[in-house]
């Protein structure tokens, strides 16, 4: 496996954690046969399968009500943004 930048740099780490909420898309990327129904899958495809295979990354579930990035990407009750922000380390000053 090449040297990352973060490596270069002086910053190691391990396995990058990556948190869906499909898991479709988790068990096509944790097992590489292919199928009829994801043929028009290429590139972006084969290289997450040979991340998660050695080892560099990390796919887990994670239920979209725990999700903060849906912060980003859906109009949230109060609630829950407030939750997600909190969960990203932003804090409102008054």
């Amino acid at each position: 496996m090449d040297e990352s930048l973060f490596e270069e740099i002086g910053f190691p780490f391990g396995q990058v954690p990556i948190h869906d909420d499909n898991q479709g898309s988790i068990f096509i990327g944790s097992n590489p046969i292919q199928e009829w129904r994801t043929k028009h899958i290429y590139g972006h495809y084969h290289y997450i399968c040979e991340c998660i295979e050695d080892m560099s990354v990390s796919v887990s579930f994670l239920p979209c009500c725990d999700n903060p990035a849906d912060i980003f990407t859906k109009n949230l009750p109060v609630i829950s943004f407030m939750k997600f922000w909190e969960q990203l380390g932003i804090y409102f000053q008054s």
